[in-house]
């Protein structure tokens, strides 16, 4: 198994955590079902791309070594772009991040369906997750105390750039309960609670962009609480989100705003997959000319809203106090149609002060032939050319947005619910074993 050691910058790594104060009454939970595969072992790519530098990580049985790779365009899409490229999955050993970070990763997000399977099909957690049982915790409770051991040792891994940054970068996120997507209070308790029991400086809370949770985040902001804001799919549910960022700061009371900072997670090829099928209903060779390209379109639009936003007399009294960007962090990155290039939700959103985060298809898409440039911005008249297009053909962006964010609190609950459920299952084996 790798060892932390192994990073160029010692870092220790973290004893198991004595148990975890209770969560709130509605607990605390993740993300959003992945599109990759898992094998017995380890992540299978779907990648038609034979890579001559795979970054697979291995979700191992009892351990596992990430591929290693120096130098890659990551480190140029940072260096030269300003833009952060972050990974889209978790699992132990969690050391296997090291090849990545040391290939230009600089964050990672996680979700439910990720531990789902890191935990359901390794054996990595059956030590921790045995005692936790044997000392009678609840399915849920150990579930959050292997989830809070993996999200600390991959800050531990990243603090180093958090550090270089100045809090600029290196973070891990982690998500509330999708049961609480229309709790305003719950979530601003459940991301209370996460932030107390990680405790770790560089921890994102993922809170969803749904109209109850909108308020939460300005609370979760005020308490000095940096948030990954998730499941945005719309211009204007993507501006709420600014302005509850920028509320939050401002009721904070703070003198020093430098430490709290927040990303908003603009999702992408879902927005795609929802508008193709309605353009290929209505079948006129305008509307099939238009598949691909609203996704993209409309990410485009968001920069342009993110660049105003993030400007003015209002932003520059937040600036004098310490206050950071809230980026725009490019989510939902791996391509779903099969006929579309592999970087199509990576490479036309290059531009600074964003977080393109990728599953580990699009991560080695990107490094085997993705191209560095600024391109985000490289023709906003196209972009708004696309979302008018749409619109005059019977699109409205508003059902767009409100329906991929029911799927996609939808999708988060089974995903938790599944997971609940084979962790019940593990759970039994173990008592039947121990008999």
């Amino acid at each position: 198994m790798a060892s932390i050691s192994n990073l160029s910058s010692p870092i220790t790594p973290l004893k198991s955590s004595p148990s975890l104060p209770p969560p709130p009454t509605a607990a605390v939970h993740l993300g959003f079902p992945s599109k990759f595969a898992l094998s017995s072992s380890r992540l299978s790519l779907r990648s038609t791309v034979p890579l001559a530098a795979s970054l697979l990580v291995k979700c191992s049985q009892n351990g596992g070594s990430g591929s290693h790779v120096k130098r890659t365009t990551l480190h140029d899409l940072y260096e030269k772009q300003g833009q952060s490229p972050w990974y889209d999955n978790l699992c132990r050993p969690v050391t296997d991040l090291i090849p990545l970070i040391e290939s230009g990763v600089r964050g990672v997000t996680s979700n439910p369906a990720i531990f789902q399977k890191a935990i359901s099909t390794s054996n990595a957690y059956n030590d921790q997750f045995r005692e936790l049982v044997q000392g009678g915790k609840d399915i849920e409770s150990a579930y959050w105390e292997l989830v809070v051991k993996d999200i600390q040792d991959a800050c531990r891994l990243f603090e180093p750039i958090y550090d270089e940054t100045d809090g600029a970068d290196g973070y891990v996120s982690v998500e509330v309960s999708p049961r609480l997507a229309d709790d305003t209070q719950g979530t601003v308790d459940a991301a209370k609670w996460l932030h107390k029991v990680v405790d770790r400086p560089n921890v994102y809370i993922k809170i969803p962009a749904t109209a109850e949770c909108v308020p939460s985040v300005k609370d979760v902001i005020s308490l000095g609480i940096s948030v990954n804001v998730t499941l945005i799919f719309s211009l204007s549910r993507y501006e709420a989100v600014i302005d509850a960022y920028l509320d939050g700061l401002e009721a904070s009371g703070l003198d020093d705003l430098s430490r709290v900072t927040s990303v908003a997670s603009f999702f992408v090829s879902r927005v795609d997959t929802l508008v193709d099928k309605m353009l290929e209903k209505i079948g006129t060779p305008e509307a099939l000319d238009l598949r691909g390209k609203a996704a993209n379109a409309q990410a485009a639009l968001a920069f342009q809203l993110y660049q105003k936003k993030f400007s003015g007399p209002r932003w520059e009294a937040l600036v004098k106090k310490g206050a950071k960007k809230q980026r725009l962090l490019w989510a939902s990155t791996s391509v779903k149609n099969p006929a579309y290039p592999d970087t199509l939700y990576v490479a036309p959103l290059v531009g600074p002060d964003t977080v393109s985060t990728m599953p580990d298809q699009a991560l080695q898409a990107f490094i085997d032939h993705g191209t560095v440039g600024r391109t985000i911005d490289a023709n906003v008249s196209e972009a708004e050319g696309v979302y008018s297009a749409l619109e005059k053909l019977g699109i409205d962006w508003s059902h767009v947005g409100s329906q991929l964010e029911l799927e996609g609190v939808d999708s988060f609950k089974k995903s938790f619910d599944s997971l609940l459920d084979s962790l019940q299952e593990k759970a039994n084996s173990m008592k039947l074993v121990s008999l």
